[in-house]
């Protein structure tokens, strides 16, 4: 064999090698995605993805808010927290969710018959605490508006119902459609009685969009993982791999009986 032939071979095998290394790395980042993906919301998922987001869980409008109005019925440091179920339950879910979060959904499609359940039973109470971190990350405005918006609803007695159907309407992570505020004035037709003139001015005019930011910032300022996070009387169980509806029931009902 000629001296041109082996360099031609040996030229060829190296191309080939080389363009094995390219699919390994390509096979090795695109694993990276999917479990980045599909696990949690984190405060790092505009790293992993390429994004940067040097303010991450803020919005353009943050630095531009109003004064900061509670949607009725607020409890908690600051009037942070917007409380489902009876005060007098043994037991306390506290749930930091953003609207945009596909992790979020997941839990509540999961976990949602079964906190329906024990909330009306009086044997659970949940706090909901909005966050705005896909808005920071991903860019846009939809987690701030949709959070305003449930707030809006909160106002009106409705949080519980239209919460559900934000979650159930939810965009894919990428589109921000709940920046759109014709968008969520038309979801809350699916909830009798929200859709009324104080509900849409409440939206179009953002009255808690201040009170969105300042609970985000709690959230930053908690150091949290990620969203969701849920705490069952200030025990972190997101992070619980053996957790389920099921066991979730198991402990409320434990600790309902004292």
């Amino acid at each position: 064999m000629s001296e041109k032939n082996r360099a031609g071979k040996r030229t060829a095998r190296e191309r080939l090698a080389v363009e094995r290394e390219k699919q390994k790395a390509s096979e090795r980042r695109r694993r990276t995605l999917i479990v980045a993906s599909s696990v949690v919301c984190v405060l790092g998922l505009a790293a992993v993805i390429g994004i940067v987001a040097a303010n991450s869980g803020k919005d353009d409008s943050s630095d531009k808010a109003g004064p900061v109005v509670a949607p009725s019925g607020a409890k908690g440091e600051d009037a942070l927290a917007i409380p489902v179920g009876k005060e007098s339950a043994r037991s306390t879910l506290t749930v930091w969710e953003d609207f945009r979060c596909p992790a979020c959904k997941a839990f509540e499609t999961a976990y949602r018959p079964t906190i329906h359940e024990l909330t009306a039973a009086g044997k659970l109470r949940v706090e909901y605490h909005l966050a705005t971190l896909i808005d920071g990350n991903m860019g846009g405005s939809g987690s701030r508006k949709a959070a305003n918006a449930a707030a809006c609803a909160q106002d009106a007695g409705k949080f519980p119902a239209y919460h559900d159907v934000l979650y159930e309407n939810q965009p894919e992570e990428t589109k921000d459609s709940f920046a759109d505020t014709d968008k969520l004035i038309g979801l809350a037709a699916k909830v009798d009685g929200l859709d009324t003139p104080a509900f849409r001015a409440c939206v179009e005019g953002g009255t808690h969009d201040s009170w969105v930011v300042k609970s985000n910032q709690a959230f930053q300022n908690g150091h949290f993982g990620g969203t969701p996070t849920v705490l069952f009387n200030g025990k972190n169980i997101y992070a619980d791999q053996s957790m389920t509806p099921a066991k979730l029931k198991q402990m409320v009902e434990e600790a309902d009986k004292g």
